[in-house]
């Protein structure tokens, strides 16, 4: 039977049996963080439908299946193990234990975030920020992956590297807790984790086919994806950020307020930057600003002033887009700047939030109490967010190169992440998934049978003979790359 009633009022109460005191639940509080759950739920899909629209056509479908991926995967992982690892109040300083395994206790008891809020709720709500960190790290396998081993390395990375970086960030354990770092949504255990994770996946994978040519010097296959998939990220950014409060109070309308003016001026600005090159007005530009406006604002939102979101916007549409120049200087592949957007934008934010953060701000909850940044004369916060951004980063990239490395020495082969020359010519949709984001991409379906379908190409080209089935791999991407090169 669970120990829980309603007062006069109509608010939920938990009585404690071993205390004899009792909690009372603030119905809005709860509402408000569940809603905010929905809200975060949906930045999933918005992650796959951004990268999607980036990328060619051929690879179009594979990007949103795998946001979605992710949300099935982490969710048994956070259910068997993951929430206890990031959250158990019996924990060390740096990753939790088994008390909470398989959910076991936790229901109607006050959450380890929140007193005003039952462990259920939190854990539901903590569950959106697990499920989507690996999706913002994995769009760095772009077009040239196999689907199959991700699912193996989404479950062993949100174990190993995201619950850790969770449980110190945000368990009052936590060695970056108690040392005072400031945190609000996720800068360190959501977007520099998965953007390291992307800087060292690219290096892992190694350069697409026709990497630094023209071959690669495409745009995006579908503005309106990209656009979409921004809609859905700023909107569900309102719950990432403003849901962080786990409670419908004063504290949670200001990270709502600075979340949008951020991603307003980040986009701004980024549009801006991009205009004085080509002297066009570039929506990808747009988007991409206002997404590294809302990763700078998340470590500080429920720090920091309005005035402060407008110099982050700013902040986080130039450093960004400056740092989507990385690739070409250190000569990595990084199909979607996922390291510029998410690792240098998560740690401009978290150092921003060293001069910036208020403890006027922070109390607008009417709870908290920090000792505030720069601007409340606390200068040592500057070198705890440093401390904060350098752990994160580190353990990050040293964690996922080592896993990726153990996946690629598993015998036989089988989960190697790095797809043939033939699945990256043809396209991961079609040799992955055989199906595809849109109905004409299958041009064999349209064209005829497959043998037919060479005959034809062989002809056009003035080929002497269409490959047979028997060819080899090396007679077969010629053809199927002067076709299927530009989808």
């Amino acid at each position: 039977m669970v120990n829980i009633t309603y007062d006069a009022s109509g608010q939920l109460n938990w009585y404690n049996p071993d205390t004899g005191a009792t909690v009372v639940y603030n119905g809005g509080d709860i509402a408000w963080t569940l809603a905010s759950t929905a809200l975060v739920w949906i930045m999933i899909p918005g992650v796959g439908f951004f990268y999607s629209g980036l990328l060619r056509r051929k690879n179009a479908l594979s990007m949103i299946y795998l946001s979605m991926m992710c949300v099935a995967v982490v969710s048994f992982e956070w259910f068997f193990w993951g929430f206890s690892l990031a959250f158990s109040e019996t924990g060390n300083a740096f990753i939790g234990d088994l008390k909470y395994f398989g959910l076991r206790g936790v229901l109607e008891k006050p959450s380890i975030g929140s007193t005003r809020i039952p462990s259920i709720v939190f854990c539901v709500y903590q569950l959106m920020f697990a499920a989507i960190t690996p999706i913002l790290a994995i769009g760095a396998v772009a077009e040239r992956a196999r689907l199959g081993p991700l699912l193996v390395f989404v479950f062993v990375w949100s174990t190993i590297v995201y619950n850790a970086i969770a449980c110190w960030t945000w368990n009052s354990n936590g060695w970056s807790f108690v040392l005072g770092g400031y945190d609000f949504a996720g800068g360190t255990p959501v977007h520099i984790s998965s953007g390291t994770a992307g800087l060292a996946i690219s290096l892992y994978l190694g350069k697409r086919r026709g990497w630094g040519t023209e071959r690669l010097a495409y745009k995006p296959h579908n503005t309106s994806y990209v656009i979409l998939g921004t809609v859905f990220l700023w909107f569900g950014w309102f719950g990432f950020n403003g849901g962080s409060a786990l409670s419908a109070n004063l504290r949670a309308a200001q990270a709502c307020i600075v979340t949008n003016l951020a991603a307003s001026v980040g986009g701004l600005t980024w549009m801006l930057w991009d205009y004085r090159l080509e002297k066009k007005w570039s929506a990808v530009g747009f988007c991409s600003g206002a997404v590294a406006g809302l990763v700078a604002i998340t470590p500080a939102s429920g720090f920091v002033g309005s005035p402060a979101a407008v110099l982050y916007g700013v902040a986080a549409g130039t450093i960004c887009n400056f740092a989507t120049q990385l690739k070409f200087l250190c000569n990595y592949d990084d199909a979607l700047d996922i390291f510029a957007s998410h690792a240098i934008g998560g740690v401009a934010g978290n150092i921003l939030t060293a001069f910036f953060a208020q403890k006027s701000v922070a109390a607008f909850d009417g709870i908290t109490v920090i000792a505030g940044g720069w601007l409340d004369k606390h200068w040592i916060q500057l070198g705890i967010q440093l401390a904060d951004s350098t752990a994160g980063m580190s353990y990050s990239f040293v964690m996922t190169t080592i896993i990726l490395w153990l996946m690629h020495y598993f015998p036989g082969g089988s989960l190697r992440l790095r797809c043939d020359e033939e699945t990256e010519i043809v396209g991961v949709d079609e040799a992955e998934m055989g199906e595809f984001a849109y109905d004409y991409v299958g041009l064999e379906t349209e064209l005829g049978p497959r043998q037919e379908y060479r005959r034809e190409i062989a002809a056009t080209t003035g080929a002497q003979k269409p490959p047979s089935e028997h060819s080899t791999s090396d007679e077969k991407v010629p053809v199927v790359e002067q076709v299927l090169q530009s989808v």
